[in-house]
Parts: C-alpha cells; sequence; structure tokens
C-alpha cells in the first residue's frame, strides 16, 4: 500500500517515489514478460488493461471499467512484483508501507473527480516493454471460463465468518491470513503459495458442525501476507461432514488423510465428486420461462383502485415490513402474492417464502435451534434464516418473505432478537444469535409481507412492538373498485346483482355498530373467482359462509340478527 505519509506531504501533481528505482531495462522487462512463472495469465491481463487505460488508472477504476475487485489489481500487482524481485535479485523499496508496488508503478493522489484515491502509472521501461509484446490473446482465468488444465481445486477450513452469508456476500471478495495469530506460517503453507486467481474453493467449517457452507473461487493472488478469495454461492442446504467422510470416491483426499491445517488440495475429480454432492441438496435451477407480472394485471385480479395499489407498493417498498389487515374476505392472502409478483416483475415462486403463525410456533422454527435427531440433538436453521441465505445469494433481486396470520404467534418468542434486525434502519447490521457463534444480518432486498384478520375475537392487539417496525395497510372490500364491477358485469345475473347491493348496505350497518366497525365488513372474495352464477352458489354463500358470521357479529342481537337473515335470503327469491 502507498506511503500514507509521504502522500500526504506530495502535491498532487508529483509522481512518487522519485528515490527509487527496480533499474530493469525494456529488454529485461520483456524477457520476464515472456516468462510465465513470473508474468501469468491474470499478471498479464491486469498489465494489459493497465496499458489500454493509458497506462495509468485506479484500482477503483480499473474494477469499474473491467470487473474483478479493486482488491484484485492491488494484490496482484503486489504479487507480481514479488516474483520479478525474487526472479532478478531486485531488491524493493525499503519503506515498510510502501515495498512492492513501485518496482511497477510510479503514484499520486488521485483528483476528485477520480473514482478511488490513489493513481498508479507504469514505469516507462515496463510500459515500452508491454507495447513490445502481443498481448491480445491474454484471457483472464478469473473473468472467464477457466481451462480445466489450468484451473486448481482447494478445500479451505476457516471459521464460519469465512463462510456465512451474514459476513461475506456472494461477490464480496475476504482474505484469509498465511499466518496464525502467533505470526507461524499456516500449516501446508506451499498450498497458499500454488493457489491461483481463479481457483474453485469448497468452503468448509469445522464448528459448531462441520459441514460445507460455501462454494467460492480465489478473487486474486496472495500477496505474501493473505489469500482473496470471493463467494459465489452460500448453500441453503450444507453438507454435513459425515455424508462426504463415508464416500469411497474421497478416501484419498488430502484433507480426510491429515485434516490438520487449512487449505488443502483436491484433485479434478474430487472437487466434482463434491460439486455433485452439494447439488444434490442444492440443485442449480435451470433457466425457465416466468410470466411477466405488472401493476394491470394486479388491478385486474385483486380488485383495488390504483391509487391504492401505488400506495401499498410504495409502503412496502421504503419500510421493508408491511401488513395487510382487514375483514375476513378482502383477499389479504390472495393479493400478498399478486404484490410480490407485481414488484418483481413476474411469477417468480422461488422468490417467495409462505408460513403461518400460531400459537406453537417458536424461534427455534422460524430461525434456528436445536432439534431431536436419533439419540442426540442438531443445530438446524429456520425457514427465515435459509431464506435469508437466499436472498444473500442474489443481491440484485427483490425477495419476499409472506406470513399468514402473523398476529396468532408470540411475536417476541418467534422474532426475538430480529425484531431489530428487519427495521429498514438496521439491514445489513450483524448480531450475534442465540443459538449461533457468528453474527447475523437480514439482508436489505428481502421485503416481509404480514396479513392479519381484523374480525378475529379471539387474538390480542398485536404488540407495540411489532406495530412499530411494520407500516399497516387497510385492506378494504372491493365492491366498488373497477375490476370487480367488470367481474361482476360479466357474470350478468340479477339475484348476484341484488345481493351484493344488499351486502354494500350490511357494511354500512356493521361499520356504524360501536361494537364492530369496518373491521368486520365482509369481503369481495365471497363472491370471487367464478365463470358462472348459479342459484345453489349463490345459496351456499349466504346460508352457509355469511350468515353464519353474523351469528357470531349479533350473537346478543337476535332481532337483528334476524332482520338481516331476511334480507339476505330475500334478494335470492
Amino acid at each position: 500500500m502507498p506511503d500514507k505519509e509521504k502522500i500526504k506531504d506530495a502535491s498532487k501533481n508529483d509522481w512518487w517515489p522519485m528515490d527509487y528505482s527496480p533499474n530493469l531495462s525494456v529488454e529485461e522487462w520483456v524477457s520476464l514478460i515472456k516468462d510465465r512463472e513470473v508474468f501469468n495469465i491474470s499478471s498479464l491481463e491486469i498489465m494489459k488493461r493497465m496499458l489500454d487505460c493509458g497506462g495509468q488508472a485506479t484500482c477503483k477504476q480499473l474494477s469499474l471499467k473491467y470487473g474483478e475487485t479493486a482488491n484484485f489489481y492491488n494484490s496482484g500487482s503486489v504479487a507480481l512484483a514479488r516474483r520479478v524481485a525474487r526472479k532478478t535479485g531486485c531488491p524493493p523499496r525499503e519503506a515498510e508501507t510502501s515495498k512492492w508496488w513501485p518496482m511497477l508503478y510510479l503514484g499520486k493522489k488521485a483528483g476528485r473527480e477520480t473514482e478511488g484515491t490513489f493513481l498508479q502509472k507504469l514505469r516507462d521501461e515496463l510500459m515500452e516493454a508491454l507495447k513490445q509484446v502481443d498481448l491480445s490473446g491474454v484471457r483472464l482465468y478469473a473473468s472467464a471460463e477457466l481451462d480445466e488444465e489450468n484451473r486448481g481445486f482447494w478445500w479451505l477450513t476457516a471459521n464460519p465468518k469465512y463462510w456465512r452469508f451474514s459476513d461475506i456476500f456472494v461477490g464480496d471478495t475476504e482474505s484469509y491470513s498465511l499466518c496464525n495469530d502467533d505470526g507461524n506460517k499456516r500449516r501446508i503453507y506451499q498450498n497458499f503459495l500454488d493457489a491461483k486467481a481463479g481457483d474453485l474453493v469448497i468452503g468448509y467449517e469445522a464448528a459448531p458442525v462441520k459441514k460445507i457452507t460455501a462454494i467460492c473461487r480465489i478473487a486474486a493472488e496472495q500477496d505474501g501476507e493473505e489469500i482473496y478469495f470471493e463467494k459465489m454461492e452460500g448453500l441453503v442446504s450444507p453438507v454435513e461432514y459425515q455424508t462426504l467422510r463415508d464416500c469411497q470416491e474421497l478416501e484419498q483426499m488430502e484433507f480426510f488423510r491429515n485434516p490438520r491445517g487449512s487449505l488443502f488440495k483436491l484433485t479434478r475429480d474430487e472437487y466434482h465428486f463434491i460439486l455433485d454432492v452439494i447439488r444434490e441438496e442444492n440443485p442449480v435451477l435451470p433457466e425457465r420461462v416466468v410470466d411477466r407480472y405488472t401493476k394491470d394485471n394486479f388491478l385486474e385480479e385483486v380488485y383495488m383502485t390504483s391509487a391504492d395499489y401505488d400506495k401499498l407498493s410504495a409502503m412496502l417498498l421504503h419500510k421493508k415490513n408491511i401488513i395487510l389487515q382487514g375483514a375476513p374476505g378482502v383477499g389479504k392472502t390472495f393479493a400478498a402474492r399478486r404484490l410480490a409478483w407485481s414488484i418483481m416483475g413476474e411469477k417468480d415462486e422461488n422468490r417467495i417464502e409462505f408460513v403461518q403463525f400460531h400459537q406453537n410456533y417458536s424461534y427455534e422454527d422460524f430461525v434456528m435451534g436445536y432439534k431431536p435427531v436419533e439419540d442426540r440433538f442438531e443445530r438446524k436453521d429456520g425457514v427465515f434464516y435459509r431464506f435469508c441465505q437466499k436472498a444473500e445469494n442474489q443481491p440484485g433481486k427483490a425477495f419476499f418473505f409472506i406470513i399468514d396470520e402473523i398476529n396468532r404467534g408470540n411475536m417476541s418468542k418467534i422474532f426475538g432478537e430480529l425484531l431489530m434486525l428487519i427495521e429498514k434502519e438496521y439491514r445489513g447490521t450483524k448480531i450475534a444469535l442465540t443459538y449461533s457463534d457468528f453474527p447475523f444480518s437480514v439482508p436489505d432486498n428481502l421485503y416481509i409481507i404480514g396479513m392479519m384478520n381484523t374480525a378475529d375475537r379471539s387474538l390480542a392487539m398485536i404488540d407495540y412492538a411489532l406495530r412499530r417496525r411494520f407500516s399497516f395497510f387497510e385492506m378494504e372490500p372491493g365492491f366498488h373498485s373497477e375490476g370487480f364491477m367488470r367481474y361482476q358485469s360479466g357474470l350478468n345475473n340479477e339475484k348476484l346483482n341484488e345481493l351484493i347491493e344488499r351486502v354494500k348496505e350490511l357494511n354500512q350497518k356493521i361499520i356504524a355498530d360501536k361494537s364492530l366497525g369496518k373491521g368486520f365488513c365482509i369481503g369481495h372474495s365471497y363472491f370471487c373467482n367464478q365463470t358462472v352464477c348459479t342459484d345453489e352458489w349463490l345459496d351456499i354463500i349466504v346460508n352457509y359462509e355469511i350468515l353464519p358470521m353474523l351469528s357470531e357479529y349479533w350473537f346478543d342481537e337476535p332481532a337483528t340478527l334476524q332482520r338481516w337473515e331476511s334480507n339476505l335470503r330475500g334478494a335470492l327469491q
């Protein structure tokens, strides 16, 4: 890294350091460039990209223009400089904080208009040498499909924080030190030196449960201090140690023969066998043709006004957590899934999870806990925890967790410490979970939709802790919506028309009743999903669905109940 104090004192226009040179001629650089032990494929690609940028760029600029992480270019340059020094005997610069990169570059502070903080320029001799070498066929392994003959395969045993989705997101780069906390080189140190950009890595955690939890790749060359890797996939269903240990195909695997160490070589066959086992529980879904779904589709199916839809979708996108509350039959569950589709723009069921709360639903079911397995207890991930990992694996897409009857569960018991993490302001914040030794966070691309029936007298008011974390949207009967009126007109039945008018009058009576209110209205969904309107269907709705509910509403007002029984049945005559 650049010497911060020198950079601070230097003018913006001064290239630095001018007190050091590797003293390599153009001809010597050309010879090194042709030596694949010094300039490997990733090094050549870094040099090619620098040359394409006129010979100077920040690591951030290279990352934005060509891909890979900024650290790929930084650590790759340091590793290249080390190999140049070993090959030529040329000593690096003595400064501790800017020891290696000056062999390749001069540098200076980047201007405010420049992406990145430090601008590096190829040394004149190196730049001229690069122009004399044909780099047109260079193809970076890390960003292209790597030739199987050149790619390496590894098994890395590390602390869970290196693999779990809460700490390293798909596409993010993490590093692993080549020395332990005591400063000693890690076991099988040569493996760290042999690993190269583009190699594939099986991510294994040895505690608290032995299992494979991630697939990664080496993101940049090790720079003598750390190895850098990028998470490609966090496994929704981890593969346990014993599953692999019992496989004859893996008997000679370096890790199983002597597990002392961190980074272990895998043969190509071993890697692909492990990958096959992983895919049994974590299949890669084929590209599917999914139906498009828009706001117009939503309004055709969900009898809601356009203005209400705009308000509802805006509330969810802003707050990230919303509860649809309303009377029976207003279509809360039906609307929730279609709201998710409309925001996604497609009917992708793989990005929706649906659960229903009840009084025995627990934190262990929802987040994580120990469950009996044969003669022992094992820690198992809950449905919400797994869904968070699924969302982390696709950060560019929206995921929706739908909870039916959300107020039937014990919120504190189910959510636990997640009551804080689901808040918009705390998305991405990491805290330790009850049954876990490593941090967890709720991803920013996950949205929660709950449903609550306001007419259920047996349920207590939803607690204030949850109320503060959710926006509440009141769903009302959609008899007056354009969609429902089109549907009603299509059925073209006079008895239906008369019955609906009387239900509208009934709802006004319910709203005016101080012991009830609009949360007890009769919803439109009782009359939906029909292509033909028959007398039998109408009779079932009135006598076996609506009237039993009214008998609950006015159990202590028999005269009122009798009047509305006669009123509704009269519409069917």
